[in-house]
């Protein structure tokens, strides 16, 4: 049996039974392939980088997509869940969820125009990549900057959720995947928001491997993700995990991501704002 690491990743561990979750499906998925996992305990605000820059990474969950279509890491995509959400149409694309406080003013985006937008860190694709992508349709010659204060560098997407929740912005964007998984979990937290608008679809992050593993590890994780759906034992756990199954992954498959951060810097809209 191969040996290599994984992690089911914290951010979408929205609770210690997701986290348990992920563990318990990647354990099934690696018996099935027969390779052993080294499960890795990195649990946020620790630096992601550090994570995605080890040579012995096996099979992690890279959050997010940005870094993979701006290609800031060397890693080598194996496959990447599919939603178990009619948004996702059955593919492996998430987006994000444009969300206010539940019981505030707001019922339509533009509603918040001139309030206070927050997001989390500028290599996050749903938090800042799709919601800027996303604003770019309103601005206009006369008006460039759509809100009065921007409140930037949150970190994560729990502390932007908890800021929308607590009256300290007005709006944020938040992984829908992770809103998803919220919801299931602990719903009556995700109820003190709502969903004012959604952003266009694009590649969910995908399980990476470093380019050191061996191809043939990669090819047989893959094809055991990619069967999984057909597999008895994937039933609870693709519940559990809020996923209907594994698609294919390829570094090319994230290049819209990057195509949309270069037409908003071409339209010279750097940040959201």
């Amino acid at each position: 049996m191969n040996r290599i690491a994984t992690n089911g990743h914290a951010y979408y561990a929205v609770t210690a039974r997701a986290e348990e979750a992920w563990k318990e499906l990647l354990a099934r998925i690696g018996r099935e392939a027969e390779i052993t996992f080294d499960f890795l305990s990195y649990p946020l605000p620790q630096p992601q980088e550090q994570l995605w820059s080890r040579v012995d990474l096996g099979c992690v969950f890279m959050v997010c997509g940005y870094p993979i279509a701006m290609r800031h890491f060397a890693v080598t995509p194996i496959a990447a869940p599919i939603p178990a959400a009619p948004w996702a149409q059955g593919q492996s694309v998430y987006r994000s969820d444009l969300i206010v406080k539940a019981d505030s003013r707001f019922n339509t985006l533009t509603d918040t125009f001139g309030g206070r937008l927050g997001w989390t860190t500028n290599h996050s694709h749903s938090a800042f990549n799709a919601l800027r992508y996303h604003l770019l349709r309103y601005r206009t010659p006369h008006r460039t900057a759509l809100y009065s204060r921007v409140v930037a560098d949150l970190g994560s997407v729990r502390r932007l959720f908890d800021s929308v929740c607590d009256g300290s912005i007005d709006v944020a964007s938040v992984d829908a995947y992770w809103y998803l998984l919220l919801q299931h979990y602990q719903p009556g937290l995700a109820n003190q928001v709502r969903v004012i608008d959604s952003t266009a679809t694009a590649p969910i992050p995908a399980f990476v491997a470093s380019p050191a593993v061996p191809r043939d590890v990669i090819d047989r994780l893959a094809t055991v993700m990619c069967s999984a759906q057909h597999q008895e034992w994937f039933l609870a756990l693709g519940r559990a995990t809020q996923i209907t199954g594994f698609a294919a992954s390829t570094l090319e498959d994230f290049d819209i991501i990057r195509s949309r951060d270069y037409e908003a810097i071409r339209a010279g809209y750097p940040l959201p704002a």
